[in-house]
């Protein structure tokens, strides 16, 4: 009967359903966790608990991970008297801030504004690595064509870029 309360204790304190053999074998996990540490007085290895239960590491580690409490990202961890951090603050991607995403939106509005031959231009230069030679004879245009058509288009990006 207190087996059958343990598990249904964890099967409904869960978040997210959990299915009934990995509750099962977190279970017998948890058994096992309590027995060695009553056994040896410190927290088992989940290679000890592999070994006392027969259960592959593996699936050790996914049946405990499985019945764990989600956390939210908003959370404080810690604080310092007034000020607390969360796990938000923690993992913050410093490569992909608000800031580059609407410098990247802005940017690809100010190129959508260009003509196609310049777009077609732009593309050939810095995304190929072409020189305004190689540029030119594609085109069929000139070179001093080519400087003056990029030099314009780069120069309508920033100022739309500035705006």
């Amino acid at each position: 009967m207190i087996a059958g309360e343990l598990r249904r204790f964890l099967r409904d304190r869960s978040a997210l359903r959990i299915s009934r053999s990995m509750r099962d074998t977190a279970y017998k996990v948890l058994q096992a966790k309590e027995k060695l540490c009553a056994k040896s007085g410190r927290e088992p290895s989940v290679e000890e608990l592999a070994a006392e239960t027969g259960i592959p590491l593996r699936e050790i580690v996914f049946a405990m991970d499985a019945i764990c409490e989600p956390v939210s990202l908003y959370e404080p961890v810690f604080g310092d008297g007034g000020e607390s951090a969360c796990i938000m603050d923690q993992i913050r991607d410093s490569r992909n801030t608000d800031e580059q995403w609407l410098e990247q939106i802005a940017l690809q509005e100010a190129i959508r504004a260009l003509s196609p031959r310049e777009k077609r231009i732009l593309a050939l230069r810095f995304c190929d690595g072409r020189t305004q030679m190689e540029v030119a004879r594609e085109v069929g245009i000139s070179q001093a064509q080519v400087s003056r058509l990029e030099k314009g288009a780069i120069g309508r990006i920033k100022k739309e870029l500035s705006a």
